[in-house]
């Protein structure tokens, strides 16, 4: 019998342009991150009709918003186990038409224990679908575009979050809040009929679990890659051979990534923090120093815009020069921060300095998300992701009570732009380090 052809698919993926075929898993990647944006993010512009109707306390309301983000922690453990368990296709299905109906029965709520299982329940599919967008996007892409396709994606995130008001605003007057809710639940429910429909599974993945050869041949030909009539042995040359069985937790530190796994956990923990630090209480320190409630909230909201835009600054140069070019902007944004936090100025050069703060702070959260999944096999991809998103979890929950404590002493307000600091030294470190061991092992 004839020894099957050996083809590569990492040779063949890594193709020279990105193809029809690519720019449209990239626009359905983009309305999943839209929708879980919008659906995570939506409920605290509802804040006051849910406080009517269900008669809750400030506490209690907190509560809603605190356990909608636990949920989000144990759905990239779950979801990241179900990726690489099932197949990338079948757990985004299966996160997106999760969050879709979910969101649609937190519209007929009908009290409070109901509200907070639901909420609950529906972050653990929102938690875990940005993990496994990031897994697909990088197992399509080719090597050259990685951490700008994943940027372009996790944009669809923030516009979520920023079309949130606006829609729940048009919405509320006429059919309250469970309408808003009905109108996320059926856009969400549509972008699951169009990713049924149009997402394809990862090649890399199939052939890292050496399962259906005719699948990937399918997959390649819709990419206009063409394999061999004769039978195939499909390989994957550019990734080292991961440990058999089922994931264990020790996968995710082998070999180099004994050191990689722990400094991407701290980068995005610690990136994590300074960003849900200054979401949480950007508007109320903003009007301690002296602008107005519109002023503050207005400074606040362009927080997303100036995030936008240093992610996009950065992801061609991480495609280029590799991880330690994410390095750049938290370490650029530690002497600014120092700066507001600590000099005598006036609001002038205070609300100066927020912008290129803004762009430092939130590109480079952009520049962690676009790199966490380069480093792990296919096999354990989405486990690799789904961890690290749950380990950021704990950072977005600690920020807002670092930043409560913080408010609560007697230290100026000014000055917790100068605590700030400590996250992205940190962070910028750790990737500093990350990018110097990628690049020794290439010498190697």
């Amino acid at each position: 019998m004839t020894a099957p052809t050996s083809f590569d698919v990492s040779a063949a993926l890594d193709r020279p342009k990105l193809g029809s075929f690519g720019l449209r898993i990239v626009i359905l990647s983009w309305l999943v991150t839209f929708f879980d944006g919008f659906d995570l993010n939506v409920i605290a512009y509802l804040s006051k009709p849910l406080q009517a109707d269900f008669g809750l306390t400030t506490q209690m309301l907190g509560n809603v918003f605190s356990i909608g983000i636990f949920g989000t922690f144990l759905g990239g453990f779950l979801f990241g186990y179900l990726g690489d368990r099932m197949g990338r296709r079948p757990a985004i299905l299966f996160a997106t038409a999760g969050f879709s109906a979910l969101t649609f029965a937190i519209a007929l709520s009908p009290n409070y224990p109901v509200l907070l299982a639901l909420r609950f329940v529906n972050g653990l599919a929102l938690g875990g679908a940005l993990p496994l967008i990031w897994s697909l996007n990088i197992e399509f892409a080719p090597k050259r575009l990685r951490a700008t396709i994943i940027t372009l994606t996790m944009l669809g995130y923030g516009m979520g979050v920023t079309v949130a008001g606006p829609i729940a605003r048009l919405v509320l007057p006429h059919y309250s809040w469970p309408g808003v809710f009905v109108v996320g639940a059926i856009l969400s429910f549509g972008a699951t009929i169009l990713l049924f429909f149009n997402l394809p599974e990862s090649p890399r993945f199939l052939v890292s679990r050496q399962e259906k050869p005719d699948a990937i041949k399918r997959i390649l030909a819709r990419m206009g890659i063409s394999t061999p009539e004769e039978p195939v042995q499909f390989v994957l040359s550019d990734e080292a051979q991961s440990s058999g069985g089922q994931f264990r937790v020790s996968m995710l530190f082998e070999g180099a990534l004994r050191w990689l796994t722990p400094l991407l956990w701290l980068s995005y923990f610690t990136s994590s923090v300074s960003i849900f630090f200054i979401t949480s209480w950007s508007p109320l320190i903003l009007e301690d120093l002296g602008f107005t409630a519109d002023q503050a909230a207005w400074i606040a909201s362009m927080n997303s815009l100036f995030s936008a835009a240093g992610g996009l600054s950065l992801m061609r140069f991480t495609d280029r020069f590799g991880p330690i070019s994410v390095a750049v902007l938290p370490l650029s944004a530690v002497p600014l921060l120092l700066v507001a936090g600590l000099a005598p100025i006036s609001l002038t050069v205070f609300l100066v300095l927020l912008v290129p703060i803004s762009i430092f702070l939130g590109g480079s959260h952009y520049g962690i998300q676009s790199i966490l999944g380069f480093f792990y096999p296919s096999k354990i991809r989405a486990n690799g992701t789904g961890w690290c998103s749950g380990v950021a979890k704990i950072g977005s929950t600690i920020g807002p009570l670092i930043g409560g404590y913080v408010l609560a002493t007697s230290l100026p307000v000014q000055m917790t732009y100068a605590l700030l600091a400590i996250c992205p030294l940190i962070y910028g470190l750790a990737v500093l380090s990350i990018g110097l061991i990628v690049r020794r092992a290439h010498r190697v």
